[in-house]
C-alpha cells in the first residue's frame, strides 16, 4: 500500500530526527510550534499557507502506515505517552495520550463531535468568553469537517455498538451516531495502534503532510524544555534532543528562535512547558482547572461472540445523562462504546489470578460501556493541576472527590441496566471488589453499596483539557479567547489546555475548530494578508 509519509521523506521533505544529531543547533524561524496533534497540525498547515516559516517541535517519533501493524506490543511504547500508561499523581487514573507525529489524533478513535452549545454558553456566563458560541464556530467546524473527512458513519455498528443500542432503546433511552474522520474505512477496529490503511484523516495524513509540502521543518525526538523571554517577548526555545529511545537526553542541545511562538502540546505538556519557562502568572492560574473526562467501565458477557476489537471502535452514543440536571449541577455523562484489544482489556480489568483468567477467557463475549463524566461545572468539580516532578517533567494531581463518585455511581448503575435490558448473561463494575452480577436486581442492590475509592474503582480517561484556560481578563485565565498569553505578546496557546472546562464530548473536533479560527486570526496578523481559513 502507498505510504504517504514515506513518499513525502522521499521527495526532501525537511524532518530532523534530533536523536541522529551530532552537534547542537541553533535556528531562526517565523513561527515555532510545540506539539503536532491537533492544535499543532492545524496551526502548522494555516501558518504555512499564508507563506509563513514553520518548524514544529515534536517530542515523540515519525511513524506512519507502513509502520503500523496492528500490534499493541508494539503501538503503546511507540505512540503513547509513557507506553499507554501515564498516570495521575496518585495512580488512581490510567490517560491514554498521544507522543508522536499527529499527537492523539493518530491514534484516536475517530470520534467527531462539536462543542456542545451549553458548554459555549457556560463559557460566556462564567468566562466572559462572549465571542465563541455554537453559532459563531458553526463555520468553522464546517470548514474542518470538510477538510478532515468527517461524516457520518452508514456502515452498521459493530456487535459491541449494537449492545448500547439494544439495552437503550429497550428504556427508552436516545442514541445518536457519531461522526468520524475517515475516508475510505476498512472497518478495521484498530484505530487506536495508528490506521494501518492511511483511512483516518489524522493529522499525520492531513495537515503536516501539507505544512511540509510548503516548504515546514518537522523536528521529531526534540523535548522542548523552556522559553527564553524578556520584556514581554520570547526570544527563543530552548530544546534538548532524546536518544533513539525517545526519552533520554543525548546531551545535544537545539535553540530555535523566532517571531512567534505556538504552545500546542496538548493540556498537559503545555501548561508544563510554561511552567518550567516561568513565564507570568500573577494569579497563579498556569497548570489549574486541568480537566479530564473521567471515564468509568462496566462489563458485561454476552450470550454470542462479540468480538469487540473487530470492526469501527466508536460509532454510537447516548447523551441522555448529560441532560438529567443543570450543567453545573450533579455531573452529567456521556455513554460510548471502546474498543477491546487483549493488552488494553487485561490491564484495565480488576482483579488478578485466576479471577483475572477466568474473566479473560470470556474476551470475545465481552461488551463493555463507558460513561465520560463532565468534570468542570459543578462548584465541587475543578479538576485538576499540572505539576513539575523533580525532573522538569509534568505530573497531573487529580483529586477524585465525592461528586465525581456520586456521578460514577449513578453512571455504573445506568450502564448495568443497559446491559442487562441487551441480554446480558452478567455484567460487573470495573471495580476491584465487584463480583459478576447475574441480574439488574442484583446489580441495582450490589452497585448502590459498592465502596467506591481511587485506585478501588478503575478510573481511566483518553481526554485531557484546560491548565491554560482562556477568559476575557487575566485574573480569570491564561489566555484570551485567541489564544493569546495575557502576559508575552508573541506566544499562542493552541491545543485543548485553553478549554475553561471539560466538554462532555470527545474533543478532537473542539480542537479542530477553534484553532482554525484562532490560527487564521494569527496568519492574517504575522504575514498582513487575509486569514486562509474565514469561511
Amino acid at each position: 500500500m502507498h505510504d504517504p509519509i514515506r513518499a513525502g521523506l522521499a521527495a526532501g521533505w525537511k524532518h530532523i530526527d534530533a536523536s541522529t544529531l551530532g552537534k547542537g543547533q541553533t535556528v531562526e524561524t517565523d513561527v515555532v510550534i510545540v506539539g503536532s496533534g491537533a492544535g499543532g497540525g492545524v496551526t502548522a498547515d494555516i501558518l504555512s499557507a499564508s507563506g509563513l516559516r514553520v518548524i514544529l517541535v515534536e517530542e515523540g517519533p515519525l511513524r506512519s502506515s507502513s509502520d503500523f501493524r496492528m500490534l499493541e506490543s508494539e503501538a503503546y511504547p511507540e505512540l503513547y505517552q509513557d507506553s499507554a500508561a501515564r498516570k495521575t499523581m496518585d495512580k488512581a487514573i490510567n490517560i491514554l495520550q498521544g507522543r508522536c507525529v499527529g499527537g492523539s489524533t493518530t491514534v484516536n478513535w475517530t470520534s467527531s463531535f462539536r462543542t456542545p452549545p451549553e458548554v459555549f454558553a457556560f463559557w460566556q456566563r462564567r468566562y466572559g468568553l462572549h465571542q465563541l458560541s455554537a453559532e459563531a464556530m458553526s463555520s468553522w467546524f464546517a470548514v474542518m469537517e470538510h477538510k478532515l473527512w468527517v461524516r457520518p458513519w452508514e456502515t452498521p455498528p459493530n456487535a459491541n455498538n449494537k449492545v448500547l443500542a439494544t439495552g437503550a432503546e429497550k428504556l427508552g433511552i436516545p442514541v445518536g451516531a457519531i461522526k468520524r474522520n475517515v475516508k475510505g474505512c476498512w472497518n478495521l477496529g484498530y484505530c487506536g495502534m495508528g490506521c494501518p490503511t492511511n483511512a483516518k484523516q489524522s493529522m499525520l495524513l492531513t495537515t503536516i503532510p501539507a505544512a511540509l509540502n510548503r516548504g515546514a521543518t518537522l523536528y521529531t525526538r526534540l523535548r522542548a524544555e523552556r522559553l527564553r523571554f524578556s520584556g514581554g517577548r520570547i526570544s527563543a526555545l530552548d530544546c534538548v534532543a532524546l536518544r533513539p529511545d525517545g526519552i533520554h537526553p543525548s546531551g545535544k542541545r537545539v535553540q530555535l528562535r523566532a517571531r512567534h511562538f505556538v504552545a500546542a502540546a496538548g493540556a498537559i505538556g503545555s501548561p508544563a512547558l510554561l511552567l518550567r519557562s516561568g513565564v507570568p502568572d500573577p494569579h497563579r492560574l498556569l497548570g489549574k482547572r486541568t480537566f479530564l473526562h473521567p471515564v468509568i467501565i462496566s462489563s458485561a458477557v454476552m450470550p454470542e461472540r462479540v468480538d469487540a476489537y473487530a470492526g469501527a471502535p466508536q460509532t454510537l452514543y447516548s447523551d441522555f445523562f448529560l441532560h438529567q440536571a443543570a450543567i453545573d449541577g450533579p455531573l452529567g455523562f456521556k455513554l460510548e462504546t471502546p474498543p477491546l484489544h487483549p493488552v488494553l482489556y487485561a490491564t484495565t480489568l480488576q482483579g488478578f489470578g485466576a479471577a483475572h483468567a477466568a474473566l479473560m477467557r470470556e474476551f470475545t463475549r465481552v461488551n463493555v460501556v463507558l460513561a465520560l463524566l463532565r468534570d468542570g461545572f459543578h462548584p465541587e468539580s475543578q479538576g485538576g493541576q499540572v505539576r513539575l516532578g523533580r525532573d522538569g517533567l509534568p505530573i497531573l494531581d487529580y483529586p477524585l472527590g465525592e461528586v465525581i463518585w456520586e456521578a460514577a455511581r449513578r453512571a455504573l448503575l445506568a450502564m448495568a441496566e443497559i446491559q442487562f435490558a441487551a441480554g446480558a448473561r452478567a455484567v460487573t463494575p470495573v471495580h476491584e471488589t465487584a463480583p459478576l452480577y447475574s441480574s439488574w436486581a442484583q446489580a441495582k442492590k450490589g452497585i448502590a453499596e459498592l465502596p467506591l475509592k481511587p485506585l478501588l474503582c478503575r478510573v481511566v480517561s483518553a481526554h485531557v483539557m484546560g491548565g491554560c484556560g482562556m477568559a476575557d481578563a487575566p485574573q480569570r485565565g491564561v489566555a484570551d479567547h485567541r489564544g493569546r498569553h495575557f502576559w508575552l505578546g508573541n506566544l499562542s496557546i493552541h491545543d485543548g489546555s485553553l478549554f475553561p472546562t471539560s466538554l462532555g464530548a470527545n474533543p478532537q473536533l473542539s480542537i479542530y475548530g477553534l484553532v482554525a479560527r484562532n490560527a487564521s486570526l494569527l496568519a492574517a496578523e504575522l504575514s498582513g494578508r487575509p486569514p486562509p481559513l474565514i469561511p
